[in-house]
């Protein structure tokens, strides 16, 4: 009814800028079964239901499991006090879900669209992000957290495809995680849901049924904050989050044909996010592209840029490059020439090792 409505081994986390009381998170040690990212999502749902009596997860349609199945059979199994629908109504599920959290619980909100969070807008950055600060610390919502898909669907047009993470990242008080597969998927969201701060953590949809791997059916938990080097390659750092991963992969693999050794970085965690890591990268390569699916113009590819430029001066060998959607509204039909692919980003690698 909704979607009718809508559509017409052990690791440290690193010291932060925000107080966790993850001092440690465990790698997936067992072997697990293959799983699409929701199905991920939907275990680590399982998971913090079963080993927290104080969890919730509620939000438009998730009582039935939820327009993408990410909360499918929490409900029968968990009860309709502890899953369960709400009002239609995003500044309403936020605002719950704080006072629930307020409370000493694990309040668990979905924004079914991250098209649709904007209505919940003030009481995500004005109350949930400044909770703590403005009590003098007597009193937090850190144990929120809101999930909500995003991105490109290749059908989504304007109101199911938008990518909101930069409006986000720009407010203290607040995290904001990305992950780019299953394993990561869920490994990440028990850690956000465990983190004793208010997250906003941004499913790719795409990938919901597309992305495939193996999965540890076992508790873990992702450190946050930690970005991954997950290629290594010497002549440019590409960084990106999320869907466009696999576009920056295949971007990878096409200028490996041209002689041209790429270093793929995952930042996953946008705020607070792992300046070392890439700093790190740039330093060794000398220089930077930057890639997401959301408008070039103040998207969070800037601040990438911004920081990167100031830590890295001296060693850059050419400006640096970002490779993001346009700015304009989503478009449908159009989307194909909006999306970041991967021969703008190969092309944009190959400018830029030859500037």
């Amino acid at each position: 009814m909704m979607a009718l409505r809508r559509a017409g081994g052990r690791l440290l986390i690193p010291k932060r800028a925000f107080s966790t009381s993850l001092e440690s998170v465990e790698k997936p040690q067992k072997d697990g079964k293959m799983l699409n990212l929701f199905s991920a999502i939907n275990q680590a749902l399982h998971i913090a239901l079963e080993t927290d009596p104080r969890a919730y997860v509620f939000g438009e349609d998730v009582g039935f499991g939820g327009v993408f199945r990410c909360t499918t059979g929490l409900a029968d199994r968990f009860g309709r006090n502890r899953v369960f629908n709400t009002p239609l109504c995003e500044q309403g599920i936020a605002g719950f879900a704080i006072g629930l959290a307020a409370m000493g619980n694990r309040a668990i909100a979905e924004i079914q669209f991250a098209d649709y969070i904007y209505p919940a807008f003030d009481q995500i950055v004005n109350e949930a992000a400044k909770f703590r600060y403005r009590s003098g610390g007597q009193f937090n919502c850190g144990g929120l957290t809101i999930r909500s898909p995003y991105g490109a669907v290749g059908h989504g047009g304007h109101y199911h495809s938008q990518s909101p993470e930069a409006f986000f990242c720009h407010v203290p008080g607040l995290k904001v995680v990305i992950p780019r597969s299953p394993r990561q998927a869920k490994g990440l969201l028990l850690a956000c849901i465990r983190d004793p701060n208010p997250v906003v953590f941004f499913e790719p949809k795409w990938l919901y049924r597309l992305a495939v791997e193996e999965v540890p059916e076992e508790d873990y938990m992702l450190p946050l904050s930690q970005a991954e080097v997950i290629r290594q390659g010497n002549d440019i750092t590409l960084v990106g989050w999320g869907a466009q991963l696999q576009v920056l992969e295949h971007a990878c693999d096409a200028a490996a044909k041209d002689g041209i050794s790429c270093e793929l970085i995952d930042l996953r965690t946008l705020i607070p996010w792992d300046k070392e890591t890439v700093e790190a990268s740039v330093r060794k390569t000398g220089r930077l592209l930057v890639s997401h699916e959301a408008p070039v113009t103040g998207g969070f590819g800037a601040e990438i840029s911004s920081s990167i430029i100031e830590r890295c001066f001296l060693r850059l060998e050419a400006p640096v490059a970002r490779v993001c959607g346009l700015d304009t509204p989503f478009p449908l039909v159009y989307e194909p020439f909006y999306m970041p692919t991967q021969n703008k980003v190969l092309d944009a690698i190959k400018a830029t090792v030859n500037y």
